[in-house]
């Protein structure tokens, strides 16, 4: 009897027990914070959230940056559509939850990672997106294939976007999955493929061949595709049709390496012109870009062969190829004003000088993150305008070649000390007045010793 009661006791605390346990994950589960649809994570609850999602997309962001505000709205737009999907998402803030970021190693400006299964060590990295859409576009495709992208090319004609057009025969060969790859890479890009004879052969290609159609100027340069050569040939020349078959014949050897485009005297190709700086007596010629660093390189030859074309790709590609220096004129009056406006010409001399410091912003005019930094640049410099041994200044990084190693992406806020070398220091902090002026401070008292130690070992 007294072994049954005993008995009946622990079979009661085991229930106790289990009950507890179930009614704190229940409570566990209702902790998890959500706002708008996107959980708020922390340390002490990401581990649950694995767990309780199959598809976990985590956006881990910086308040305060620029690129984290839009993200995060992006977020908020797509959990809006995703309610009734398996996939979640959810944000994390590093500067508040810094252990979390650093055990995950997600301590970068904006890291989006998706997590499935609850598998903490092997997220699939997800590129920053430019709006919700982009979310959802870049999960539609991850979970798809080559054939999803199967469309009526006519549409994609219609639309005013950058579209990137396959022409395969075959959607399970290793061209069409690259393309695929690319895609799902790239969602805030239009991909469509083809496999469509009639279509090919409107556009004189053969299959295996990838194609960017209805391009401007601002959607070419800032498109996340990196190499780039671009023929530019007045279409009623009398050897358009042999230059435009050589230029097209160079590129099958360079398929998925370097996309390629034909420009003719049109509306949209006389902004990309303008852009290049190529007028149009100058045509034909070729010039190849990167999207990295917005280095031109110029094809250095009257004969536009096969032979040539592909001779100067193989050279890009092998880092031989020398870039065209560019610079806009001198602007006049250039240094009476607050904010010095800079050019390729002016730019090492006025950067270098060993007894000013100068912060220069490098921007690109048509990005709307560059021009909300304009403001913020006059009102630095109306707070420095009293310092004599400080400059700041601001350059048009399109217009003009940057020869120097540039880190990031555009605008960068850049500041080179008053020193007898050349050094550049990017700044990445936050992009207010009083944090500008004491980084300026800060680095003008590290210059001042560092020209001491210099002085010290010279002697």
């Amino acid at each position: 009897m007294r072994r049954l009661l005993l008995l009946g006791v622990t079979a009661f605390c085991l229930c106790v027990f289990v009950a507890a346990d179930t009614q704190q994950n229940r409570q566990g589960e209702k902790s998890l914070p959500e706002k708008d649809g996107v959980l708020q994570l922390k340390k002490g609850n990401f581990n649950r959230a694995l767990r309780k999602y199959k598809q976990l997309l985590v956006h881990f962001y910086a308040p305060l940056s620029g690129e984290g505000y839009r993200v995060s709205a992006a977020f908020e737009g797509a959990a809006a559509k995703l309610q009734e999907s398996e996939v979640k998402l959810a944000v994390v803030d590093v500067t508040k939850e810094k252990d979390l970021a650093k055990d995950l190693n997600a301590t970068g400006p904006p890291t989006i990672r998706l997590y499935l299964a609850g598998d903490k060590q092997n997220p699939v990295p997800c590129p920053v997106p430019q709006s919700s859409a982009s979310i959802l576009t870049w999960l539609k495709r991850r979970a798809g294939s080559a054939a999803d992208l199967i469309t009526d090319l006519s549409q994609s004609e219609a639309s005013d976007e950058l579209t990137v057009v396959g022409f395969f025969k075959e959607l399970d060969q290793e061209y069409a999955q690259m393309f695929y790859s690319a895609a799902v890479d790239l969602p805030d890009v239009n991909f469509v493929v083809t496999q469509n004879n009639e279509v090919i052969s409107k556009y004189g290609l053969t299959h295996d061949v990838v194609l960017l159609l209805k391009k401007t100027a601002t959607q070419i340069l800032t498109s996340p595709v990196l190499n780039h050569a671009l023929l530019f040939v007045n279409k009623s020349s009398a050897d358009f049709e042999e230059i435009h078959s050589a230029f097209n014949n160079a590129a099958e050897a360079f398929r998925l390496k370097v996309y390629t485009h034909t420009h003719t005297h049109t509306h949209t190709h006389t902004q990309l012109m303008e852009y290049f700086r190529v007028r149009d007596f100058e045509a034909p010629l070729i010039r190849l870009v990167n999207l990295t660093d917005h280095v031109t390189y110029h094809l250095p030859s009257d004969t536009l062969d096969v032979g040539i074309i592909k001779q100067f790709c193989q050279s890009y590609l092998e880092g031989k190829a020398k870039p065209k220096m560019q610079s806009e004129p001198i602007p006049e009056g250039w240094d009476k004003k607050l904010v010095k406006e800079l050019v390729g010409m002016t730019l090492e001399k006025v950067a270098f000088n060993p007894d000013k410091t100068v912060f220069v912003l490098f921007y690109l005019p048509y990005s709307q993150e560059s021009r909300a930094l304009f403001p913020l640049w006059e009102e630095l410099a109306e707070a420095l305008k009293e310092r004599g041994d400080v400059v700041v200044a601001r350059i048009d990084a399109s217009a003009n070649d940057i020869n120097m190693s540039m880190k990031g992406s555009y605008p960068s806020l850049c500041l080179f000390p008053a020193l007898y070398a050349e050094r550049m220091v990017v700044y990445t902090g936050k992009r207010k007045l009083k944090d500008l002026v004491k980084f300026v401070d800060k680095e003008m008292e590290k210059a001042k010793k560092d020209r001491v130690k210099v002085n010290h070992l010279s002697r």
